[in-house]
């Protein structure tokens, strides 16, 4: 294959490889949808019913998340997530296009969890699913009595976990009063501050001492990214260059929006907190606060 996506892809570039004979061998599409949390609506376009030509099924919730943590969403073991990915049929050089229902949502986790595991060719379609439907760009569409089905040989993906990539509430602890490394919060203000309570049950709210809120939806028109100079007005708002940052949100999808979004930006870095305010806002013992 002459040449690799990272990072973003247009639906334009995206189609172009569909109908190039070389770069389709290389070529895996993933679906990386999840329910949205709280009030927001469910897409009324998705999986199983609407996808991306040639489209499979990235399942963040089961077959890509430890199960044996009752977090949500935490990044599986090496072997875990090696085996899901050469189920897929992803190989050690494929190009690995991830996408999800809402635009830009949990794609964003998707393309960090490869970054992670060591697979460089890994890129979020700009707008998603959405977007890809409505320039009537190659898809599957169910009609009655089917179901989306896409048969696959086993690939040689191999995984090398960076520890770098994610990070625990003891590496948050012992660097929130570290003025270097900022603390980036990925909620609503609402959330952050504590006058919404939080979607999930028994989980206090409010936010870290010293934490900076940035609303992911903030980085985002129309579910894709602003431009970089926009992006960048936002990131040096907050952080300088040399900073490093923790991103958070309230299960590590959305936080990884803002990660993307840095890296973007030539903010590198950067590592997300796992488990997030699902795990910290429920922990007595782990400071909150609710004032700016």
């Amino acid at each position: 294959m002459s040449s690799y996506y990272t990072d973003l892809i247009s639906p334009t570039q995206l189609s172009s490889m569909l109908s190039d004979k070389e770069a389709k061998q290389h070529l895996v599409i993933l679906d990386a949808s999840i329910p949205p949390v709280g009030t927001k609506a469910q897409p009324n376009q998705q999986w199983p019913n609407f996808a991306v030509q040639d489209a499979q099924r990235f399942d963040l919730e089961n077959n890509f998340s430890d199960l044996s943590n009752p977090l949500p969403h935490i990044i599986p073991s090496k072997e875990q997530f090696e085996e899901q990915a050469q189920l897929l049929g992803i190989n050690t050089d494929s190009q690995v296009v991830v996408y999800d229902d809402q635009g830009i949502f949990s794609s964003a986790r998707a393309w960090w969890m490869f970054k992670a595991m060591g697979h460089k060719n890994v890129a979020v379609l700009d707008g998603g699913l959405p977007l890809w439907l409505s320039l009537k760009l190659p898809c599957y569409v169910a009609t009655q009595n089917q179901r989306h089905s896409f048969k696959q040989l086993m690939g040689n993906f191999k995984a090398t976990y960076n520890e770098a990539a994610f990070c625990d509430r003891y590496k948050v602890l012992n660097n929130l009063q570290q003025s270097h490394i900022k603390i980036v919060d990925a909620r609503s203000e609402s959330r952050f501050l504590g006058s919404t309570p939080e979607p999930r049950p028994g989980i206090r709210s409010g936010h870290m001492p010293g934490a900076i809120n940035l609303h992911y939806a903030q980085l985002l028109s129309n579910g894709c990214f602003l431009p970089v100079e926009q992006l960048k007005a936002f990131f040096f708002n907050i952080v300088k260059q040399d900073n490093a940052m923790i991103m958070t949100c309230g299960s590590g999808v959305t936080a990884c929006i803002l990660l993307l979004g840095a890296h973007l930006c030539g903010l590198d870095e950067t590592s997300v907190y796992d488990g997030s305010w699902s795990e910290w806002g429920a922990m007595l013992e782990l400071p909150v606060i609710t004032a700016k």
